[in-house]
C-alpha cells in the first residue's frame, strides 16, 4: 500500500502556486486618531528593530515622527526638521494650525509630500523619508531627509572609453536622475516615477524626451510594465523580459547601459529609458542590433578610425561564433580546404590526442567557461590566480600530455578574446559557439551555413515595440549606412536626423519617414 500511495503522489499534479500578493493592510486609509494609526503601524511592523517612533507635543498638539533607523541623515533631521518643529509657537494652536504651518509656512525638507494610506507610509519611510502624523488629521506628511550610504558616482566598469565622461550610474535612483538632468537642461526631459514589486516596492523611473518619443511607443511601454506582477524587483533584469517582444530569441530588443551620456543619446532619438533603484544599469527600448557595435568613442575619434574600429567589432563577433564551429567542420569533413602546412599540423595533433575534434573543442570551451566563471565570482585577488592556473597550468599541461592539440588552443584563445570585444553580446555568443561546434562536428560546413541562416532569420524576427532590430540595414538603404557600417563625420551626421524604418515617433513632426529619406 505504501508503494501505491507513493506512486500516486509521484504522478499527482503539483499544488497550485499562489500568485504574488501585496502586503495586507497596505490600502487601508490613515485615520484621524493618532493612537489608532500608531497601533496599526506597530502591528504591521511587528517586532522589526529598525522602526523608530517619537511621540512629541507641537504647540500642545500630539504628534508622532516615524522613520527607519539608518535611512535618515541625523544632522539634517535635527537642524532642518526637529529643531524648527519643537520650537514652533502658534497664536491659535490646534491640529489644523500645525498642518497649515507644515504645509504652507515652512520648508522642513526640499522633497515634501502628503500620504493617505499605510502602504504609502511604509514605502516612503523605507525610502529614507521622515513621516509626521498629527492627532486629529487624517493622513500624514513625509519629508525627504535621506541619509543612507551608497556608492558614489564613478567610472562605469563595463563601458570604459578613451574620451568622454568618466561618470557612470550608481545604485541610487535620484543621483542617477540628476546625472541625466545635468546633461539635458530642457523641460522636455520627463521623469515618470513608478513602483514595481508587491513586497520590495522598488522605485523606478521612466525617462523620455517629450516631442521626440511618440505617444504610441510610450503607451505600449507603459502597458507592458503595467502587466508586471512580481514580488521583488532587485535589478533591471527583472523587468527586461516584460519589455522583450521575442522571449525565445537569443537576441534582445532591450538595451542595457550604465552610462548617463549613452542613455541621453538614446532618449534624444525617441527611445524610452528605465532607471531602477538599487542597480546602476538602465534599460533602453527599443534597442537595435547594430547599436551593440557602437560606443561613445566612435563619435569622438576621427571618422576613418571609428569606421575601422566598427568593422573590427563586426569581424570579432563573426570570429567568436563561427571560428570554432568552422574549424571543427573543416577538420572533420573537409580537410582539403585547409592549406598543406595547417593540414599537416592538424593531422599530427589529432594523432597524438585521444578525442575527436568536436569533443575536444567542446571540452576546451567548457573548461574555459568554468575558469571564466570562477575568476568572475571569486574575490579579485583569488580571481587572478584562478585565471593564471586555468590559462597556463591546465592549458600547457593538457597540450604537453597530448590531451588537447596545439591548434585547438590557438582557436580557443582567438575566440575567447574576440568574444570580449562586444561584451553586450557575450550571452548569445557563448550559446551560439557551442551550437556551431555541435553542428559543425555533425554535419560539416553545410550545416554551419544553414545554422548561420537560421540565426539571421531569428535575429530578423526580433521586433521590439514594432521596430525591426536589424534596422536600418533591413530593408537595405545606402544612406542609413552612414552610421552603421561606417561612421561619417559630424558635418554629415548633424545635417539631419536618421529616421529608422518603422520607428514609432519618427513622423511626429511631419518630417517624413525612412522611405522618404
Amino acid at each position: 500500500m505504501g508503494v501505491i500511495r507513493y506512486l500516486k503522489g509521484l504522478f499527482a499534479p503539483p499544488p497550485a502556486y499562489a500568485p504574488p500578493r501585496p502586503d495586507e493592510g497596505a490600502d487601508k486609509k490613515l485615520g484621524s486618531a493618532l493612537l489608532d494609526n500608531l497601533i496599526g503601524v506597530r502591528a504591521m511592523f511587528t517586532d522589526s528593530g529598525d522602526l523608530i517612533i517619537h511621540e512629541v507635543q507641537v504647540c500642545g498638539v500630539p504628534c508622532a515622527v516615524l522613520m527607519c533607523e539608518g535611512m535618515v541623515n541625523t544632522q539634517t533631521f535635527s537642524e532642518m526638521f526637529a529643531e524648527p518643529l519643537t520650537r514652533l509657537r502658534l497664536e491659535k494652536p490646534g491640529p489644523d494650525s500645525v498642518l497649515d504651518w507644515v504645509r504652507h509656512q515652512s520648508l522642513l525638507a526640499p522633497d515634501q509630500k502628503e500620504i493617505h494610506t499605510f502602504g504609502e507610509l511604509f514605502r516612503f519611510m523605507m525610502s529614507g523619508f521622515v513621516v509626521l502624523l498629527i492627532d486629529g488629521i487624517a493622513g500624514g506628511s513625509v519629508f525627504g531627509i535621506q541619509g543612507f550610504s551608497g556608492r558614489s558616482v564613478g567610472e562605469p566598469a563595463g563601458e570604459t572609453n578613451v574620451r568622454g565622461s568618466r561618470e557612470g550610474f550608481s545604485e541610487m535612483l535620484r543621483p542617477n536622475m540628476s546625472l541625466l538632468r545635468r546633461r539635458f537642461k530642457s523641460p522636455d526631459l520627463i521623469f515618470e516615477m513608478t513602483v514595481f514589486g508587491d513586497k520590495s516596492r522598488t522605485d523606478c523611473t521612466l525617462v523620455y524626451l517629450r516631442g521626440a518619443v511618440s505617444d504610441e511607443l510610450l503607451r505600449e511601454v507603459k502597458y507592458r510594465l503595467s502587466k508586471v506582477k512580481i514580488d521583488v524587483v532587485l535589478e533591471s533584469g527583472y523587468l527586461q523580459p516584460f519589455l522583450d517582444s521575442k522571449p525565445l530569441s537569443l537576441f534582445s530588443g532591450v538595451g542595457v547601459t550604465e552610462r548617463p551620456d549613452t542613455l541621453c543619446a538614446k532618449v534624444a532619438e525617441g527611445r524610452v529609458g528605465l532607471l531602477v533603484d538599487g542597480t546602476p544599469y538602465a534599460l533602453i527600448v527599443p534597442y537595435l542590433f547594430a547599436e551593440n557595435f557602437q560606443s561613445l568613442d566612435d563619435y569622438s575619434h576621427r571618422p576613418y578610425f571609428a569606421t575601422f574600429i566598427r568593422w573590427l567589432k563586426y569581424a570579432a563577433f563573426a570570429l567568436s561564433i563561427l571560428l570554432p564551429g568552422s574549424y571543427v567542420a573543416v577538420g572533420s569533413f573537409h580537410p582539403e580546404l585547409l592549406p598543406a602546412t595547417i593540414l599537416t599540423s592538424l593531422v599530427v595533433s589529432e594523432e597524438t590526442t585521444p578525442f575527436p575534434l568536436m569533443f575536444e573543442a567542446l571540452a576546451v570551451f567548457f573548461i574555459y567557461e568554468i575558469v571564466r566563471e570562477a575568476g568572475l565570482r571569486m574575490p579579485q585577488a583569488v580571481g587572478h590566480a584562478v585565471s593564471i592556473v586555468g590559462a597556463l597550468v591546465i592549458g600547457d599541461a593538457a597540450v604537453s600530455a597530448g590531451i588537447i592539440g596545439a591548434p585547438m588552443v590557438i582557436v580557443v584563445a582567438v575566440t575567447a578574446i574576440s568574444s570580449f570585444v562586444v561584451p553586450s553580446l557575450y550571452e548569445p555568443v557563448t550559446v551560439l559557439r557551442f551550437a556551431f561546434i555541435l553542428i559543425g562536428g555533425l554535419s560539416g560546413v553545410f550545416g554551419v551555413v544553414l545554422a548561420l541562416c537560421a540565426v539571421i532569420v531569428n535575429l530578423c524576427a526580433v521586433n521590439p515595440l514594432g521596430v525591426p532590430a536589424t534596422s536600418p540595414a533591413t530593408p537595405f538603404s545606402l544612406y542609413p549606412m552612414r552610421d552603421v557600417l561606417f561612421r561619417w563625420g559630424w558635418r554629415t551626421l548633424a545635417r539631419e536626423d536618421l529616421r529608422v524604418q518603422d520607428l514609432a515617433g519618427s513622423d511626429i513632426r511631419g518630417e517624413g519617414t525612412a522611405d522618404d529619406r
